[in-house]
């Protein structure tokens, strides 16, 4: 019997939708339009899977690129948007704790207050969502202790974890909801509480963020463990969590902390053993991601000229290996480490990952 795969074709990380990215970045329109036919062919989701990185909120932060996303696409996301607030808010009446899917960048609020962030004009939702995110750093009783606000009782691979976890990295953890409180602040938008949040998030990224995620030992701890050794990536590691700590001290005026922020990326990004530990070019966790970080890094820093050679090294891995990757995608293949070799960001791609 022969089994025939349904491609992703809605989905941003590997679809078509991803690559219509690319496309439109080159301005190559004609292609552009071929990737988009393919990627609503079966219809677009708006149901509880609809995300930034799927359905109806990916189309449109695509179409966007293009200035071609109308009302009928933002209509359909605004209702994506009202259900997942409603699925918050009953959550927090409950007094429960969220899953990760309910607030991440990938699944979650955080990826919605990215799509609504780069709308022109800003979406009137815009303030509830980033509220939403606001009321993660009010803690939750669970398992008899009080738990950071956005603690998870399934670990991250979405099975019930004893005690469960704190996750840390910018794809599925709480630097992801930092990053884009941030990035709102530096545009002006603030709701009650946001330069609170931005900074409780922060200080405990100050004292976790070695790990791609906590445990209740770790809270327990009098210092976190020293972390194991790991891949140092944009989607989980400290060259994320760095740019995200970076946008919170530009949005706070903290020099201190910016400048932590960017000796941890210029002293992980020189280190042997670490870049050994990236075997791929793609943006989610390869070469392509921590080429684009660095250059967002660089443009806030006032010393920019001390991540040049960074920039060089980066590059140069990512054009002798980006054509060896297997897959055709966005965020772990071809179109994206393209996007990231050439260098542009004229559409604003680059708010998908909450680096710009």
């Amino acid at each position: 019997m022969t089994t025939t795969i349904v491609p992703r074709t809605q989905d941003l990380s590997e679809g078509a939708l991803g690559m219509a990215l690319l496309d439109i970045e080159r301005r190559d329109l004609s292609t552009a339009r071929r990737h988009l036919t393919q990627a609503t062919a079966r219809g677009v989701s708006t149901g509880s899977n609809a995300s930034l990185f799927h359905g109806a909120p990916a189309l449109e932060f695509v179409l966007a690129r293009a200035h071609a996303a109308g009302d009928d696409i933002r209509t359909a996301v605004d209702r994506v948007v009202d259900a997942r607030l409603a699925a918050a808010h009953r959550r927090q009446a409950a007094g429960a704790l969220p899953h990760l899917a309910e607030w991440d960048l990938i699944r979650g609020v955080t990826g919605l207050a990215a799509l609504l962030l780069s709308r022109r004009p800003i979406a009137p939702r815009l303030p509830d969502v980033l509220t939403c995110l606001v009321a993660l750093a009010n803690p939750l009783r669970g398992d008899d202790r009080m738990l950071p606000g956005w603690w998870s009782a399934a670990g991250p691979d979405g099975k019930t974890m004893a005690g469960g976890h704190g996750n840390n990295g910018m794809a599925h953890g709480i630097a992801g909801p930092l990053a884009v409180l941030s990035l709102a602040l530096r545009e002006g938008i603030s709701v009650p509480g946001q330069e609170e949040a931005v900074g409780t998030f922060a200080t405990w990224l100050d004292r976790h963020g070695a790990h791609y995620w906590s445990t209740t030992a770790h809270l327990d701890a009098e210092q976190p463990p020293a972390a194991e050794p790991a891949r140092q990536s944009w989607c989980y590691g400290q060259p994320g969590i760095a740019r995200a700590q970076q946008l919170a001290a530009l949005a706070l005026g903290d020099t201190a902390r910016r400048r932590a922020a960017e000796d941890t990326v210029a002293v992980i990004l020189t280190d042997p053993l670490r870049l050994a530990r990236i075997t791929d070019s793609t943006l989610c966790h390869g070469w392509a991601g921590l080429l684009m970080l660095t250059r967002a890094v660089a443009a806030d820093s006032p010393a920019p000229d001390r991540f040049t050679p960074i920039i060089h090294d980066l590059h140069r891995r990512l054009a002798a290996d980006w054509a060896h990757l297997p897959k055709p995608g966005f965020m772990e293949g071809r179109a994206g480490a393209q996007l990231a070799l050439h260098a542009t960001d004229t559409t604003g791609w680059t708010r998908v990952l909450l680096l710009t």
